[in-house]
């Protein structure tokens, strides 16, 4: 995710499914692209250098084909083998709908974690008329505190009111190509299977 906190600065924040920050980057130009700010920071080096401790890829059923651990993104993000993103265009099939519709239910933890940090913190309903420096600890310690409050208060239902809304054949030993494209083709194939689909997908769509 990312977000302006002053006009010409901005900050890359990861998000897992308790609505914890994981990852901070901040100090990023706000007027480059996503993309290009990621790409310039530690978390891009570890991911492309295979440093970055994720775990094995784990089988998907029911054939068996491992897929890799995923970092969900929006469009701006270069798809590769550990970050994912949706199918683009107007003309999807159903299957590629689905698939967006699945990416996006996962994509909003990030989203909801950053409704729920702002909605503590009111610094963040405003642009930060601060220095980059004071601006970038202000940040980090909002961060922090909010990690330490979801840890201490856990789960809470009214915290989501603050969410913005928004065929591969292979062996059952083998593991998939180290492709964004083909991991993505794996995981639609999945999410339209008797094993991996939702009941009401469809209907979203």
């Amino acid at each position: 995710m990312n977000f302006n906190y002053k006009k010409y600065h901005s900050i890359i924040l990861l998000a897992d499914a308790d609505y914890k920050f994981s990852y901070v980057n901040i100090g990023g130009y706000g007027k480059d692209c996503d993309s290009n700010i990621l790409q310039h920071t530690e978390f891009w080096t570890l991911l492309c250098t295979k440093k970055f401790n994720i775990p094995n890829p784990t089988p998907l059923p029911p054939e068996g084909i491992k897929v890799p651990y995923l970092f969900v993104a929006d469009d701006a993000f270069p798809m590769q083998e550990n970050i994912m993103r949706s199918y683009g265009g107007h003309k999807l099939t159903t299957k590629q709908k689905i698939f967006n519709y699945r990416l996006c239910k996962a994509r909003r933890y990030v989203e909801c974690a950053f409704g729920i940090l702002s909605n503590k913190s009111w610094i963040f309903h405003t642009p930060l008329n601060l220095s980059k420096e004071t601006a970038i600890q202000v940040v980090k310690a909002s961060v922090v505190l909010h990690n330490i409050v979801r840890e201490m208060e856990g789960f809470r239902s009214d915290d989501l009111l603050t969410c913005p809304l928004q065929p591969l054949k292979q062996n059952k030993t083998e593991t998939l190509k180290h492709s964004g494209r083909s991991i993505r083709t794996c995981l639609a194939n999945f999410f339209t299977s008797a094993e991996g689909s939702l009941p009401w997908q469809l209907a979203k769509i």
